[in-house]
């Protein structure tokens, strides 16, 4: 359809912000913006893309040449490529994919709106009452570099909210600093003036994301500023929750906890990637971090934060792993039983510390192996934490409607990637984006059951 605009968006929620800003001031200028659709429907596309790692790669690059595909059979006029992966390799992807419009990397996306101009308006016939209709060249400048809202994708009780770009800590397997540059944190009063306006559209639940939180403010203040605001944005009217992802271990602010144990509407959830215990392996993978320093950390954090669910993420299969450094690895899982967890294979990335000085030597299939073992044991845990819910009750967010169940979350749980709570929809009416009551009756090793 003439004017609209398909949206794809690749990799995380970090991406997703991206997006949604574009959209907002696409739509500012007479264009509707449809957000991942099944199929191309109108004469545009823009996709999205993700560069972290190898199977991101592919994904983004399969997906462009799916709508190369549709441009080529007339389903669609005009293609454009944005994001991690056109950042990083823009002069290979415009040598190698010629049917792209153009590409834009991470921070010059916003050009697009100048490229494409507003919308094109249907002539009206000028009468004496009627002043001429608006040209399709003239371009509202002011409207480009205006912090203007986002067209939120999620539903609508819940945002990301980004609050830095970029990272300083270069990790060796890590092309992120290679793709983004370095830390740069948003002003406080800026991040929180976002929210404010969210919470006037009735957004009531904050993801707060960032590559490292807990670097937030140190360029721009001289200091970790992440407590400061995290306790000022709880104070907010209206602010229901507030969720943290992506801490890192090393130098962590321990006056965070003290803000998340005395705000009630900051939720007990950490994510905290620690990608491996062994000290031999964190050593090589550049993380700055013992285990010892780990160990005593993730202690000190449940006895500040008491009733915190801690979601990490781990890597196998990092050159030199050996099959001591996995034991240990397990040996730290059934010991830690985190709440939630998630993990990776190593994949090899060009220009990355560990790609240009070590040998990619654990063999595919032994990473698999390792993986799967590791996902199994975090199963058992997950499922046996889960149980230990049932009985007992908890606030929960409806974020949908589906089938026969509401789907919500407890307060341990992000959106898309954490366990949800079914309720029975013959029970009770809910409404979407309230909160409720309600006492859990059952659980499997994915999801909780439970009744208002």
């Amino acid at each position: 359809m003439k004017n609209r605009i398909d949206f794809i968006t690749m990799g995380c929620s970090k991406n997703l912000v991206d997006s949604e800003q574009l959209m907002r001031r696409f739509e500012q200028e007479g264009y509707h913006c449809v957000h991942d659709p099944k199929r191309p429907t109108g004469d545009i596309a823009v996709i999205n893309t993700c560069g972290f790692i190898e199977a991101a790669k592919e994904e983004s690059i399969n997906t462009i040449l799916e709508f190369v595909d549709a441009k080529q059979h007339g389903k669609l006029k005009k293609l454009f490529v944005m994001g991690c992966l056109s950042q990083r390799y823009r002069k290979e992807l415009e040598e190698s994919i010629p049917e792209v419009d153009k590409f834009y990397g991470k921070f010059d996306y916003r050009q697009l709106l100048q490229d494409l101009g507003p919308a094109e308006k249907e002539e009206i016939a000028q009468t004496d009452q009627q002043q001429p209709a608006q040209s399709n060249k003239t371009f509202n400048q002011s409207r480009v570099n205006a912090n203007s809202r986002r067209k939120l994708t999620t539903p609508h009780h819940y945002a990301y909210i980004k609050i830095a770009e970029g990272c300083d800590r270069h990790c060796a397997y890590c092309a992120i600093p290679l793709i983004t540059g370095k830390h740069v944190s948003r002003p406080i009063d800026d991040i929180l003036n976002e929210v404010q306006e969210l919470v006037k559209e009735g957004v009531k639940e904050f993801q707060i994301i960032e590559q490292e939180l807990t670097y937030y403010g140190i360029d721009l203040y001289h200091k970790p500023m992440i407590a400061e605001l995290i306790s000022r944005m709880a104070d907010i009217p209206g602010v229901k929750w507030i969720r943290l992802h992506y801490a890192y271990p090393n130098q962590f602010p321990l006056e965070l906890l003290d803000v998340m144990r005395e705000k009630p509407n900051v939720c007990r959830y950490l994510d905290i990637a620690l990608q491996h215990i062994s000290d031999h392996m964190l050593e090589r993978m550049h993380r700055h971090v013992t285990k010892e320093d780990t160990i005593s950390l993730l202690r000190t954090i449940r006895e500040r934060v008491p009733g915190i669910h801690i979601r990490t993420t781990l890597m196998v299969g990092f050159p030199g792993e050996t099959e001591e450094d996995f034991d240990e690895l397990l040996d730290f899982v059934r010991e830690q039983r985190f709440e939630r967890m998630g993990a990776f294979a190593y994949s090899e990335e060009e220009g990355t510390y560990s790609a240009l000085h070590y040998d990619d030597d654990v063999p595919e299939e032994v990473k698999q192996q390792r993986l799967d073992k590791l996902m199994a044991l975090q199963q058992q845990i997950s499922e046996e934490i889960e149980a230990e819910k049932v009985g007992k009750t908890f606030p929960v967010i409806i974020d949908r409607k589906e089938g026969d169940y509401y789907i919500g979350r407890t307060e341990f749980c992000s959106p898309e990637v954490d366990p949800e709570v079914l309720i029975p929809v013959k029970d009770k009416h809910l409404r979407v984006g309230n909160f409720y009551q309600v006492k859990m009756t059952g659980s499997d090793e994915f999801d909780l059951y439970g009744q208002v």
